[in-house]
């Protein structure tokens, strides 16, 4: 399990350190497309965990650590091994969750479009710890 994330880690940051200049994120069109992914997430000063974790704060964060949410045994087992949100990993999960990570709970089926990924990332980037704007952000 571990050797088959780290695989498709290392494929997603090849491909992601090739086309990253051309993938900056804007951060308004990735709260519209944030938008589906509200039925599972929060995010914000008053999110709360629904069927997915609160995503406050999720880029550079350990795998498996918001404290109020059940995590799948599988997200669990990659946390030990280290797992940790970077910019890359993310992007390999929302775009094929399913394939990043045999076992996850989660049901969404990825998002297809590289833009949308990241104008999710840079969305999910101006949101800190506590839900405010995160260090560096003007919003």
């Amino acid at each position: 399990m571990i050797a088959r994330l780290l695989a498709a880690a290392s494929l997603t940051l090849a491909a992601s350190v090739a086309g990253a200049q051309d993938m900056a994120g804007d951060p308004a069109k990735g709260e519209r497309v944030f938008k589906k992914c509200q039925a599972c997430h929060m995010v914000g000063a008053d999110a709360k965990a629904k069927t997915g974790p609160v995503l406050n704060g999720i880029i550079g964060r350990a795998a498996a650590s918001y404290e109020d949410f059940k995590y799948s045994d599988a997200m669990q087992e990659a946390a030990a091994g280290g797992l940790e949100w970077t910019e890359e990993n993310l992007a390999a999960f929302l775009t094929k969750p399913k394939e990043f990570m045999d076992g996850t709970k989660m049901t969404f089926a990825g998002l297809r479009k590289e833009k949308d990924v990241a104008n999710v990332l840079a969305y999910l980037a101006t949101f800190g710890e506590d839900g405010t704007a995160a260090e560096g952000e003007g919003s």
